[in-house]
């Protein structure tokens, strides 16, 4: 990767010569300095070397097509919900589904960034499935405003909470919590999926820690609003009346028990209306605030209260005007399309192509360039937005060591260097109020003699706790391997970034697929040997093929997203888009913790 200088901006740093004449120093309006300024000296405009007529490039953005429309295709499936028997089922009681309720709230003319889309992707198979775990979540605009909404998919087992469920609920409060964004529910759900009430009800993390986040969010001064739309039935009956404006369509029900388990549990019978109607809430209980008589209508009330909220202080992170069209990349995005073959175990190329393709005008003042080349760090812009870049150096670097000797550091490793370079860089981001962005594709941390001589644990151990003590916003984005310790150390998920993305190559796992396959070959074959079994060549290789099939499955990022350990799923020419909608979000919170690195490693 080379850098550019051609261009003239706001940006430029102007040398203009100073004469020692105190007379020719000063100026008066009359006679202005008319000293010519010379061009541009900074050199921070990245330029590229991704040629994408290659053979190669061509062959990488066929393999990259075809694996985006094979995973679009998925998402559309997943997108129809219970089915199209269960959206009629639900047009016949009067109400919209879902995703027909939340394109009528959106503004028009806008789209929803769906989160979690993939949540419970393959899981749940001996119920039937749970597609998108049976709710919606995502960003929006509504009267303009960036709002979450989390809406129930009744065409799901009649929107009820399967274990994953109340995981991606909580995924999506916590995201409004940090971001202070203000939350929608759209109510329509059964309560618990009762087979699997075991792993629902309990734990930290479990359907009751949704009221708890309720009720924190709302102390927080984040805005909630809930439309009850269908059943809101026993436990989750406390969600909408937690939040702090509770709208109810007519016909829906809102009850603690229903009327069948009202006369098993005490011999009264009651109808649903007498119970939990909205007209009873509305005129007896006084619990809703809104009574609407269907769902259009119950949407127009919610855009029109969304509309009447106050605007909190801004965050302190420095944003400089910006015009798309003046501050775009130089290059396409589609050109990432070409740069990894998704069918390659690792690639190998320079991250600057990414970093290109993403920042505004392509400007990246990169951070000790000629220091810790596998690991890329520098300051940029998104939008306009201030940020500092972490990134994986794919492409084998030299590097001179202390003692003179002269080596090739392979790309996607950490080494001591690097880490100690990254830790520096995170700390000063967080003394001057920088978010950070951090790009993996990592193989994890250089191993071997020469790597624990150079201290890559006090090292490694330096980069971790400053990435763990960050309070400035981080967003991760996987872009390939994000492999044992490294993943750590690239702000993964228990690391709190406040979005992780990963495109469709990403892979998660604490070491490769062949490497791990390998080790777990070994052990296995030792378990049979010390029960008398010897196996022959071509079982060991049957042996391995099934492991390495099963390891492999483990670390597509479709199990990753099932699981909630990313986000979501986007295509490499989404990145600029997500990070964008991402650091909007992340300016919602003015507030910053005091930075506090603790006892680093020195």
């Amino acid at each position: 990767m080379r850098l550019a200088s051609e261009r003239h901006d706001r940006n430029a740093i102007l040398h203009v010569p100073m004469s020692l004449d105190p007379k020719a120093a000063s100026s008066s309006p009359e006679e202005p300095h008319t000293t010519p300024l010379p061009p541009k000296l900074l050199k921070n405009v990245l330029a590229s070397r991704l040629d994408i007529a290659s053979p190669r490039s061509r062959k990488n953005a066929a393999s990259m097509a075809a694996l985006c429309s094979s995973m679009a295709e998925e998402a559309k499936l997943i997108q129809q919900g219970g089915g199209q028997k269960a959206v009629e089922a639900q047009h016949a009681k009067g109400r919209l589904t879902a995703r027909e309720r939340v394109e009528l709230l959106l503004d028009p003319g806008t789209t929803f960034f769906e989160l979690a889309l993939f949540a419970a992707y393959g899981m749940y198979e001996e119920w039937g499935g749970a597609p998108a775990a049976g709710t919606l979540t995502g960003l929006g605009r509504v009267a303009g405003r960036l709002v979450m909404v989390i809406a129930n998919d009744a065409t799901v087992k009649a929107g009820a909470f399967f274990p994953m469920t109340a995981k991606k609920v909580i995924r999506a409060q916590t995201i409004a919590m940090e971001n202070r964004i203000p939350t929608i529910y759209l109510v329509d759900s059964a309560g618990v999926f009762l087979p699997l009430q075991e792993d629902v009800f309990p734990d930290q993390d479990d359907f009751g820690r949704i009221f708890r986040n309720n009720a924190v969010m709302s102390a927080m001064g984040v805005p909630q609003v809930t439309a009850i739309m269908g059943m809101c039935v026993a436990g989750g009956a406390y969600l909408p009346v937690m939040t702090d404006t509770v709208l109810m369509t007519e016909g829906s029900g809102l009850f603690l028990a229903g009327p069948a388990l009202v006369q098993a549990a005490i011999g009264q019978k009651y109808t649903a209306e007498e119970l939990g109607g909205a007209a009873m809430h509305a005129e007896i209980s006084g619990t809703v605030d809104f009574k609407e008589p269907n769902d259009h209508l119950c949407l127009a009330r919610l855009r029109s209260l969304i509309s009447r909220l106050g605007h909190p202080p801004s965050a302190p992170f420095d944003r400089a005007d910006f015009v798309e069209q003046r501050d775009a990349p130089l290059f396409p995005a589609q050109d990432l399309d070409s740069l990894m073959n998704p069918e390659a175990a690792t690639n190998a190329y320079d991250m600057h192509e990414i970093i290109a393709r993403i920042v505004d005008r392509s400007e990246f003042d990169e951070y000790r360039p000629d220091y810790g080349r596998t690991v890329l760090c520098g300051y940029g812009r998104i939008g306009g937005h201030s940020i500092g870049i972490v990134a994986n150096q794919k492409e084998h670097q030299p590097h001179t060591a202390p003692n003179g000797e002269k080596r090739t550091e392979f790309g996607g490793v950490i080494y001591a260097e690097s880490a100690e370079k990254a830790a520096r860089f995170i700390m000063d981001c967080n003394q001057n109020l920088i978010p950070l962005i951090f790009l993996h594709d990592v193989n994890g941390f250089m191993v071997g003699r020469d790597a624990e001589w150079s201290g890559i644990i006090r090292a490694g151990a330096k980069m971790v706790s400053a990435v763990a003590n960050s309070t400035v916003p981080k967003i991760t984005i996987i872009v390939g391997g994000s492999y044992g310790a490294g993943h750590y150390a690239m702000c993964g998920k228990a690391y709190d970034p406040r979005f992780i993305f990963a495109w469709p190559t990403a892979k998660y796992a604490v070491m490769s697929g062949a490497s791990a396959a390998n080790t777990l070959v070994e052990i296995k074959i030792r378990q049979l040997e010390r029960d008398g079994k010897k196996l022959s060549d071509p079982e060991k290789q049957e042996l391995l093929e099934s492991i390495k099939a099963t390891y492999e499955a483990q670390t597509d990022c479709r199990y990753a997203a099932a699981r909630l350990w990313v986000d979501a799923i986007i295509e490499p020419v989404e990145t600029r888009t997500a990070l964008l909608l991402a650091l909007e979000a992340v300016a919602l919170n003015p507030d910053v913790a005091k930075f506090n690195p603790g006892v680093i490693q020195t």
